[in-house]
């Protein structure tokens, strides 16, 4: 009986750790890519292209809904976007009357090494030749 106490103890410290791990490497990534966002607004800013207002998309409809957010698409389909203070953004929203009405607050996201991992195949690229893309895109 002790030894499987004993056990269950190990187990559940190792499983504590194993988390602490995993959540200081999304913490080293998020660092690592905000330093890439960073980069990207500013070029942006030195080089002179004003920012617009980010709306925020209705999945699986053709409309969206305004936010506060002044800044860049990353993606064509204007689902991700960066503000001009170098904030990263997932932009899709669901429908809503009162988001209709007023607007849909979006809040941050701490910023991925890989965008749209996870998701279905042939969404996700990696950040940095995601902002690669953009940038020729904007400074054509």
């Amino acid at each position: 009986m002790e030894d499987q106490a004993s056990w269950r103890e190990r187990r559940r410290e190792a499983s504590i750790e194993q988390a602490a791990a995993l959540e200081r490497r999304k913490a080293a990534e998020s660092a690592e890519a905000q330093v890439l966002l960073t980069n990207f607004v500013r070029e942006l800013t030195e080089r002179g292209v004003e920012p617009e207002a980010l709306r925020a998309p209705v999945v699986g409809s053709g409309t969206s809904y305004r936010t506060t957010i002044r800044g860049w698409y990353l993606r064509k389909n204007r689902s991700v976007g960066v503000d001009t203070e170098a904030n990263f953004y997932i932009l899709g929203t669901t429908a809503s009357l009162a988001a209709r009405l007023t607007g849909v607050q979006v809040l941050a996201s701490d910023p991925p090494l890989v965008v749209g991992q996870g998701g279905r195949d042939g969404e996700s690229i990696k950040l940095v030749d995601l902002l690669d893309m953009r940038r020729a895109e904007i400074l054509q």
